[in-house]
């Protein structure tokens, strides 16, 4: 297949920068850049006035503590409040400077308009299945209260009827994609984090190319990082001739940096309106073990059929329709979709937007680790937790749940891994398991709970996801697929290290170090 491609001259994809550009376009690297600005101007400062040293002095101290005040006052989340805090008191004007134009939504205020304009406009445009509701509610009170939180926070029904399958790999889900994609008759609908040239997008893209070509309505969107990383800036264009409408999500503004936060990391497949694939499984061969990166790569996703997927055929369109005047929405939602007969339990794919008040992926694990009674196993990349979070665990732990965090053996950035283990000693002492992928990396998003509820996403445990992006999941309540992934989980811990006291205690020092002092500035990464 990937020869044909070659000889088409469509796909030779020209690698974006990384390193030292990444950095300056990023947040962080944006405040290295002021602070060196900050020193370098301070000193010509004390050179040029110095005789007016003490009225600067007395200024800037004033200056700070009316900006430490209105900070502490001000509605962000705490842990950011000790970070900014920091940032102000080290550099008073150039702290104050930089707060105030990551809050000000420089670069993305016509986004945030647009948005939560098509979330208001398409808050109607599924109804909730009658009676669905009452009866979750007649099995579990709380996870009715939770699915009625999900859908005030926007259209997220709750749904019955709809098989969920559950892939503990990405070549698993790869596979059946395959066969879906093959199976497409009227529209194939993608969006994703991360499209590389490969095996995998290339099996998929002679898929697409073919039934764009029999009259199947493909549409490709993915977010603008892949611009900067990956795929050269014409690639909309180039699967344009193949007759495959492609979006690029944001693409990256030199020096916007806090573009660089909300990018779109979901993982959608729908196909036909009928089928929905969900998951962490991005179109790179490392996602199923056909390019080794960092290990083994462990990742998961879930394939719903039935009504549930209307859901994530809304997140696609609202997505796709942000540069542009009207929707097409009842167009691909109004088409009858057939009930799963037989299928056991309840289903809520669900999106997570950065740019609102709600943050429904925190609050969905903290729901399901606040209502556990015997056990809650996750699976996450990355651990940057803020104090909520941190205490939702342990509170969970405390209380006699077994909970249990299975994460990378072998990290794929060495920082999130270091701030990862900052949590460590807290969590081990309230009796949080902690188990270390030994053949790799965890690149899964899993909560799974008492054998009745779980997750199955996007959505990471760190500042990112929970706060930075757009992200998806999809929770379960009662559906067959659960006790599979609980026995997914033991099959990894298994093959795992566990976490004690004294493995933390002889970790390396500088992995100690690195994740303490980036700890200050975890949620600006």
């Amino acid at each position: 297949m990937q020869t044909d491609y070659r000889e088409k001259g469509l796909y030779l994809l020209k690698k974006g920068q990384k390193g030292i550009v990444h950095a300056v376009f990023s947040r962080f690297g944006l405040i290295l850049l002021l602070f060196v600005a900050q020193v370098f101007i301070l000193f010509s400062i004390f050179q040029w006035f110095e005789e007016f040293l003490p009225h600067i002095f007395g200024g800037t101290v004033l200056f700070t503590f009316i900006m430490v005040v209105g900070l502490l006052n001000s509605r962000i989340n705490p842990t950011a409040k000790i970070t900014w805090l920091i940032a102000i008191m080290l550099m008073p004007v150039f702290g104050v400077l930089l707060f105030g134009y990551t809050q000000s939504n420089v670069g993305h205020r016509a986004l945030k308009k647009r948005i939560n304009q098509i979330i208001k406009e398409t808050r109607e445009e599924i109804v909730q299945p009658e009676g669905v509701e009452e009866r979750l509610a007649g099995e579990n009170r709380g996870a009715a209260a939770l699915a009625r939180y999900m859908h005030r926070s926007g259209c997220h029904p709750v749904y019955d009827r709809t098989a969920v399958t559950y892939f503990p790999l990405g070549e698993d889900k790869f596979e059946e994609m395959l066969r879906q994609l093959e199976e497409a008759e009227h529209f194939i609908f993608m969006e994703y984090f991360i499209v590389d040239e490969g095996i995998m997008w290339g099996r998929i893209l002679e898929i697409l190319a073919r039934k764009a070509s029999q009259g199947v309505d493909v549409r490709v969107m993915y977010d603008g990082a892949c611009e900067f990383a990956l795929l050269p800036h014409d690639y909309p264009r180039r699967l344009k001739a193949l007759g495959i409408q492609c979006k690029m999500f944001a693409p990256l503004s030199p020096f916007v940096s806090t573009y660089y936060n909300y990018r779109d990391h979901r993982k959608i497949l729908v196909i036909d309106g009928h089928t929905a694939f969900n998951g962490g499984v991005n179109l790179a061969d490392e996602y199923i073990n056909q390019k080794e990166k960092f290990g083994h790569w462990k990742d998961t996703a879930v394939m719903l059929k039935g009504e549930a997927v209307k859901s994530f055929t809304l997140m696609f369109l609202q997505m796709w329709g942000i540069d542009e005047r009207e929707g097409e929405y009842q167009k691909f939602l109004s088409a009858p979709v057939l009930p799963a007969q037989g299928a056991a339990g309840y289903v809520i794919p669900y999106g997570d937007c950065p740019l609102d008040d709600d943050k429904l992926g925190e609050r969905v694990y903290m729901d399901i680790l606040n209502r556990s009674q015997e056990y809650v196993h996750i699976m996450t990349p990355y651990l940057i937790l803020d104090g909520e979070m941190e205490t939702a665990f342990k509170f969970a732990a405390e209380r006699g749940v077994e909970v249990s965090l299975l994460l990378p053996g072998i990290p794929d950035k060495k920082v999130p891994y270091a701030l990862a283990k900052t949590h460590y000693a807290s969590l081990l002492d309230s009796g949080v398991k902690i188990y270390e992928y030994t053949p790799g990396f965890v690149h899964a998003k899993v909560f799974v709970s008492d054998a009745r509820e779980a997750v199955v996403g996007t959505i990471n445990l760190d500042y990112r996801s929970l706060y930075h992006h757009f992200e998806c999941a999809t929770y379960m309540y009662g559906t067959d697929c659960i006790s599979e992934i609980e026995a997914d989980f033991q099959a990894a811990a298994a093959k795992s290290r566990q976490v004690s006291r004294e493995t933390v205690r002889k970790e390396k020092w500088t992995v100690k170090l690195t994740g303490q002092l980036m700890k200050v500035m975890a949620p600006l990464m």
